[in-house]
């Protein structure tokens, strides 16, 4: 190792002991399942720092950029995808780690990874999905668990991610849809209490809600995820004419603001003024109970209005249809097919051999975006011309 890199490495270590709280991470706290080629201790990037680059280079975070949040099927470019969403989460959730002393590297990997495993159309297809799961026996269907799953067992390639476990925990607890009156962390974690959790997930449908992250960052991404969609929802909802912001309820406008940018503010402000000092988060009574009656506007005015989700029955039976379709070629051993050109061909005998096809499957569709699932229902489904004639065969 050179000198400067034992300056880097010696440097990294002293501004986290000189700058962190107790109730923080330490990059030196990091844990993976396997042995990395360069230790994270020898390595000038610090383990949750490293991490990040991982996330973002990954094949699953390429595919944010075409996921939407909660507008699909809008040719609008100002509305929320799940790209931004992500980076919307993280800067957030730096924010507050920054005025609370905590590690910024892990809030970053933990937000910018915690949607890596939702499905094309958001919740509504997350939804789908999971009712897939259920008809065909194999368990749930959460996006939560499925981002750990493509960190964990669908990235092979060059190699494993390994990340490490605070981050994956992070993410499986991240949580955003339920707001909280305290978020504190659980009880320190090992690998096996860990992957106990994860496995629970895919049979235990009311695991997801209560599942809390043993890192104070990992918290932080939780009450982000609120932070980061509960405005933004509001702005792309008015975007669309879904509402108008006059529609915004009155004790939501007074104490919390009407726009997105007063929103986050005076949420930011409110969690630190309730927390700082803390080993928990929180926000005052009076500013959760107008984050509870702004959620609940959301819902019943945004998310399940019914011109939003006009489509929905049209977006079940695509996904049905490119499901079954899938299956049957997965089960004939069409190898031409595109889920094998596209999933299986990338991936090791081990998972082909130990994953039951139906969630092979559901993998496939999870990981495409809201684009492609249409091109390729449209491939699978509707007639293609001939145009002038027959193509001349090369046999």
């Amino acid at each position: 190792m050179n000198k400067w890199e034992d300056e880097v490495i010696s440097n990294n270590l002293i501004r986290e002991q000189a700058i962190l709280c107790p109730s923080a991470t330490m990059s030196s706290q990091a844990s993976r399942k396997d042995k990395e080629d360069v230790p994270d201790s020898s390595n000038i990037r610090p383990a949750f720092f490293h991490d990040t680059d991982r996330i973002i280079h990954s094949q699953a975070y390429s595919r944010y950029i075409d996921k939407t949040q909660v507008f699909f099927l809008f040719k609008n470019d100002h509305i929320t995808h799940r790209v931004l969403h992500v980076q919307l989460v993280s800067k957030v959730g730096r924010t507050i780690g920054r005025f609370l002393k905590l590690n910024e590297d892990l809030i970053e990997a933990i937000a910018l990874g915690h949607d890596l495993g939702h499905a094309p159309f958001g919740h509504d297809g997350e939804t789908i999905l999971n009712q897939i799961c259920i008809d065909q026996g194999i368990g749930n269907f959460f996006h939560n668990a499925q981002s750990v799953r493509c960190l964990m067992q669908l990235e092979t390639q060059p190699k494993p991610l390994n990340l490490t476990l605070q981050v994956l925990d992070g993410i499986l607890c991240h949580n955003g849809e339920n707001i909280s009156e305290e978020y504190a962390p659980s009880p320190k974690k090992t690998w096996d209490s860990f992957l106990c959790e994860y496995d629970q997930c895919w049979t235990s449908p009311d695991i997801t809600k209560k599942l809390k992250p043993f890192t104070m960052e990992g918290c932080v991404v939780r009450v982000s995820d609120v932070i980061g969609y509960i405005g933004r929802d509001l702005e792309d909802a008015i975007t669309v004419n879904l509402i108008t912001r006059e529609d915004i309820p009155g004790f939501v406008t007074h104490t919390l603001g009407n726009n997105n940018r007063d929103i986050i503010n005076t949420l930011i402000i409110d969690l630190l003024n309730n927390s700082y000092g803390n080993n928990y988060l929180s926000f005052s009574k009076n500013i959760l109970t107008a984050l509870h009656e702004l959620q609940k506007f959301s819902v019943e005015r945004i998310y399940q209005d019914p011109r939003k989700i006009s489509q929905n029955d049209k977006i079940k039976n695509m996904f049905f249809l490119t499901f079954n379709q899938c299956l049957e070629h997965l089960k004939s051993g069409e190898v031409q097919t595109p889920i094998y050109k596209e999933l299986l061909s990338k991936m090791p005998y081990q998972y082909i051999a130990d994953t039951n096809p139906a969630r092979i499957v559901v993998d496939y569709i999870a990981g495409m975006t809201d684009d492609y699932i249409q091109e390729h229902f449209h491939e699978l489904f509707v007639p293609k011309s001939f145009g002038k004639q027959i193509e001349k065969s090369n046999i």
